[in-house]
């Protein structure tokens, strides 16, 4: 069993063997703010902080009957001790989080996080119920609100999809556009229905454009940078001569939109292929705007 999922069970665990669902995403936020690195990572969502990590780790462990679910609440349905099995200082974290938090109900733990960590209560419903004019502030002061237009691209590789969709949000993207040719992926969230999905819950429009990518297989043995710049110089060369029209669509989304952003999987903007996309719709008459890598 994956460590992390030893961390939500140990919780429930130490609450009791039950705990509500927001409960649950609230403590688990709370301890995750302990620790340098944490398990879970979380986006600000309609009721706060939420990781959709956690959540498919939970679903998961309830289709293996470790968990039993109703509307509200999951339930522990092992006799294992997982308390026992954590590491002594994520053990020690874990106890002092239900010292502090585990007799707030749903609503005080909401608030809680809301006036605490203000940038996950950006994207809330129900800030304005709970929060007075002064604690609403705050949160509306951590919204990014640049309107400048700006061709961002972002890689998704070694960063969790939370992260990865923090980034775009405190860069006011707009729409994400997946300029990978194959749009599925190994990563959790990354495959094209579940980024699709991922994004537009947090009001990101997505657009796939896989005929501006590079066929997998040429992308085999690639082994240093002398490798990806011949790889790209051919890219220049073949697709991005024949696909004029797509990058034109680029731009006019981008006009759209203001704020858009190329994805693709590296991380390193110098081995991945939107970094001459970008350049090449930069080059376009038509094209008088910022291009940020992020």
């Amino acid at each position: 069993m994956f460590y992390r999922r030893k961390i939500i069970l140990a919780l429930i665990q130490m609450l009791g063997g039950e705990l509500e669902k927001i409960r649950i995403q609230k403590l688990l936020f709370l301890f995750s703010q302990k620790k340098i690195k944490s398990e879970y990572d979380f986006i600000p969502y309609k009721y706060g902080c939420y990781s959709y990590s956690a959540k498919a780790d939970l679903v998961t462990m309830v289709k293996k009957d470790i968990l039993l679910e109703n509307e509200n609440t999951y339930t522990k349905n092992t006799s294992v001790d997982f308390i026992k099995t954590l590491k002594l200082e994520d053990e020690k974290i874990l106890v002092e989080i239900v010292k502090l938090y585990g007799n707030m109900n749903n609503s005080a733990l909401i608030k809680h996080t809301y006036i605490n960590y203000p940038y996950y209560a950006t994207k809330s419903t129900i800030a304005d119920k709970i929060l007075n004019e002064e604690q609403l502030t705050k949160v509306t002061n951590q919204k990014a609100c640049s309107d400048e237009t700006i061709l961002f691209t972002i890689g998704y590789e070694g960063v969790s999809l939370e992260n990865y969709l923090n980034k775009l949000l405190k860069n006011n993207v707009k729409l994400l556009v997946d300029v990978r040719k194959n749009s599925l992926s190994m990563k959790f969230g990354f495959s094209k229905s579940l980024l699709k999905k991922y994004c537009e819950s947090i009001g990101i429009d997505y657009i796939h454009i896989p005929e501006v990518g590079i066929n997998s297989d040429q992308r085999q043995e690639l082994n240093s940078q002398k490798d990806y710049d011949e790889l790209f110089e051919k890219y220049k060369k073949t697709t991005l001569l024949e696909t004029n029209s797509y990058q034109e669509t680029i731009i006019n989304l981008l006009t759209k939109y203001n704020r858009i952003a190329l994805t693709c999987f590296e991380a390193d903007v110098c081995q991945c292929h939107r970094k001459p996309l970008a350049e090449a719709i930069a080059k376009f008459p038509i094209f008088d705007y910022k291009v940020k890598h992020l």
